[in-house]
């Protein structure tokens, strides 16, 4: 079991279901989220520039905090793994803030994939992509400073990768195994030298199933921004990906045909979702600390670690180096 958060003589004005926001970005702010994790909240949330999840993090599993800690966790695997270790050794559960993974689309999404009406996936294709109007920002912009993990892919590859990883790997024939192959490309901004727009290729070959996976700083994503191919029909899920307000469901004449014969359109709560659909991710973390649990089984450690192995090989083959002393594990 988890252990009770010890009390505290300084009093917090925060709600106790509330969740404390962390913004260590210099020494005299670090001071301060020394102060902020002194408090009787028990948990934690790390929701500042990618470079910093790690540090704000270990700050609070020291401080015997349960953290939630925004996309991407980390700024590397080596990071992750050793976030990992530290939550093990204090007792304490941890969480990626990979909140569409608990929106109540998606959850929908993958009782069709489960189903198995539509036959076996054999290519999902998914974009995330917004005009951040990099010529006109300045150049320490947190999309366009590599000191802070800038570039299409940590901040945004998330979202393309969640569906991948809820479509493929956890598919129960894949047995929980990494993509046979990563492939990926990028395009760098000449400014600051971070990727504006990258593509990368997941090979599953135990399924027979490819995942074509896109990002960018420089232009919006298509209206069908994410569709999955069955040998039985397609899913069609429109823009934006990290919160869809619905999924089409296409089924074939026959199997491989491409003929739509029929076509069931998917719309849980329109677009009423009450407050943008983050309580859900909440609702998660309070269950599993409940429950004396150190990680989700819906988002579990290995999905992230599985997700920051990826980003590592595609910036490895696209020749993205971060500064010197950003990454704190290698």
């Amino acid at each position: 079991m988890l252990p009770k958060p010890k009390s505290s003589s300084t009093s917090s004005s925060l709600n106790p279901r509330l969740i404390s926001v962390l913004e260590p970005m210099d020494r005299m702010k670090s001071l301060l989220l020394l102060s902020l994790i002194s408090l009787s909240e028990p948990r934690t949330y790390s929701g500042v520039p990618h470079t910093h999840h790690y540090d704000t993090t270990v700050l609070s599993l020291n401080a015997g905090k349960h953290v939630l800690i925004e996309k991407p966790a980390t700024t590397n695997a080596p990071e992750f793994k050793s976030l990992i270790a530290l939550a093990k050794e204090k007792n304490l559960f941890i969480m990626e803030a990979m909140w569409t993974r608990f929106l109540p689309i998606a959850l929908a999404l993958k009782k069709v994939i489960d189903s198995g009406t539509l036959g076996e996936l054999k290519v999902l294709h998914a974009d995330l992509a917004g005009d951040f109007d990099v010529d006109n920002i300045p150049d320490t912009h947190r999309i366009l400073d590599p000191a802070l993990g800038g570039g299409a892919l940590l901040d945004l590859g998330p979202y393309p990768l969640i569906w991948s990883i809820l479509a493929q790997y956890e598919d129960k024939r894949n047995e929980k195994s990494a993509p046979s192959r990563v492939s990926g490309g990028m395009v760098k901004t000449e400014k600051t030298g971070v990727d504006s727009s990258t593509c990368f290729v997941l090979d599953y070959q135990k399924l027979g199933s490819q995942a074509i996976l896109s990002c960018s700083i420089t232009i919006s994503s298509p209206q069908t921004a994410l569709l999955l191919r069955f040998r039985n029909g397609n899913i069609v899920v429109p823009a934006p990906i990290y919160r869809p307000n619905e999924f089409t469901v296409q089924h074939f004449s026959n199997p491989g045909s491409g003929q739509v014969v029929r076509e069931e359109t998917h719309d849980l709560y329109g677009k009423d979702l009450v407050g943008g659909g983050w309580h859900f991710q909440a609702d998660e973390v309070a269950r599993c600390i409940r429950d004396g649990k150190l990680e989700s089984e819906t988002w579990g450690w290995d999905k992230t670690l599985l997700q920051m192995e990826i980003f590592d090989e595609v910036r490895k083959q696209g020749g993205y180096v971060l500064p010197p002393g950003v990454e704190k594990v290698v």
